[in-house]
C-alpha cells in the first residue's frame, strides 16, 4: 500500500509484551517515515511506562516516560492519541500534539444502564478523587473517599471512609487495575463499613501479578474494565471481569483527528 503523502494511524497499544510493542511501534513509525507519510499519528490505547513519570528524591531511577517519549519522537511520530494517561503531565514531554481521551464516558454509560440501587461513587484513595468526583456529579450522585493512612512505623494501614456507604451500592473508579491491592482493600473497608455491594471501574486492565487471584477471594462483586489492553485467559474466566469495548471512542477521535476537528468537543 502506497502511504506517500498519506495521513497515517498506527494503532499499537504498549502493553504486555510492552518492549515487543514499544519495538513494534517505532520500527512502523520509521518505515513509514521513510516511505514519505505525510503525518504519523501513534494510537496507542495503554500507554505503558506512564507512571515513571518523574524521579522520586535521592532515588537512582529513569524517567521512563520521558525516554519512551523521545524515543517515539526520534521514530518520526507527528501526533500521539491515547486513552487516561496515568498522569497529564507526561504529554509535556512530547513536542509534538498530544490528544488523551478520556474512557469516562463508556464507563458512565455502562453505569448509567446497570442503574445499581442507591449509588455512592468511591475514590480508592485521595489522588483519584478528581477523577471519582467527576464521574459523580455526571450521574447526579454522591461521592465518597477512602483516606488510607499508616498511624506510625511498623503499624498496619487505616482506611478511613469519607462519606456515606452504608446499604448502599458503592462503585470504585479508577484509572487501572494493576495487582488489584488496593482496590480490594477498598472493597475490603467499604464491605465491612455496612456496603451493600461493591463494583470496580477501571480503564486499563493491566492486572500483573496475583491480580486475577486477589479479585476471586475480594469482595468486589464485578470488575468492569475496558479493552485498552486485551484480557488474559485467566481473567477471562475469572467470572469476575467483565470487558467493555473502546473501538467506538478511538474510531470517532481517529475521524477528528483527519478531519481536523476538535477532540475535547467529545467531552463537554
Amino acid at each position: 500500500e502506497n502511504v506517500r503523502g498519506k495521513d497515517v494511524f498506527i494503532i499499537q497499544p504498549t502493553c504486555t509484551p510492552t518492549n515487543d510493542n514499544l519495538m513494534e511501534l517505532l520500527l512502523i513509525a520509521d518505515g513509514l517515515r521513510r516511505a514519505s507519510a505525510a503525518r504519523i499519528t501513534a494510537v496507542v490505547p495503554y500507554f505503558g511506562y506512564a507512571r515513571q513519570d518523574r524521579r522520586p528524591r535521592s532515588a537512582r531511577v529513569p524517567i521512563s516516560a520521558r525516554a519512551v517519549a523521545d524515543m517515539m519522537l526520534g521514530a518520526g511520530i507527528d501526533r500521539v492519541l491515547t486513552v487516561d494517561l496515568h498522569a497529564d503531565q507526561i504529554q509535556g514531554f512530547f513536542s509534538v500534539p498530544v490528544d488523551n481521551v478520556y474512557g469516562s464516558p463508556i464507563l458512565l454509560d455502562d453505569i448509567a444502564r446497570r442503574k445499581y440501587e442507591n449509588l455512592v461513587v468511591v475514590s480508592p484513595d485521595v489522588g483519584g478523587v478528581v477523577r471519582a468526583r467527576a464521574i459523580a456529579k455526571q450521574l447526579n450522585v454522591d461521592l465518597a473517599i477512602i483516606d488510607k493512612r499508616r498511624p506510625e512505623a511498623n503499624v498496619a494501614e487505616v482506611m478511613n471512609i469519607i462519606g456515606d456507604i452504608e446499604d448502599r451500592t458503592c462503585v470504585l473508579v479508577d484509572d487501572m487495575v494493576d495487582t488489584a491491592g488496593t482496590l480490594c482493600h477498598a472493597a475490603t473497608a467499604l464491605k465491612e463499613h455496612g456496603a451493600k455491594g461493591v463494583v470496580a471501574y477501571c480503564t486499563h486492565p493491566v492486572l500483573s501479578g496475583p491480580a486475577i487471584d486477589r479479585l476471586s477471594n475480594s469482595a468486589i462483586d464485578e470488575l468492569v474494565v475496558t479493552d485498552t489492553i486485551p484480557l488474559s485467559i485467566p481473567a477471562q474466566e475469572s467470572g469476575r471481569v467483565r470487558q467493555l469495548t473502546i473501538s467506538g471512542l478511538l474510531a470517532e477521535s481517529i475521524r477528528r483527528v483527519n478531519n481536523e476537528e476538535s477532540i475535547s468537543a467529545m467531552f463537554r
